[in-house]
């Protein structure tokens, strides 16, 4: 998508389906970009169930020394108080 450097998409606890999709945007330095936009974007291109429900944005996304995303660090908020995590 214009105006987005990088993103990570992971699953979220959801009371309906046990988890939902939620994205973790790292916008381009200036993009005005908002997540009702990223959710458009997406929708036009993947299955309604595919479009994560929830979208925030990070300055910088967390990384591990080889340079990968730690989705665990992006995930574990969500997950903090619950009994089971994936």
């Amino acid at each position: 998508m214009p105006g987005v450097a990088d993103c990570a998409v992971f699953g979220i606890p959801d009371a309906e389906f046990g988890e939902a999709l939620a994205a973790a945007v790292q916008p381009v330095a200036a993009a005005e970009i908002d997540a009702a936009q990223v959710r458009e974007f997406l929708r036009e291109r993947l299955a309604a169930y595919k479009v994560p429900r929830v979208v925030t944005f990070h300055d910088e996304l967390p990384r591990e020394d080889s340079g990968k995303i730690f989705k665990r660090r992006l995930r574990e908020p969500y997950w903090a108080d619950r009994d089971r995590r994936i």
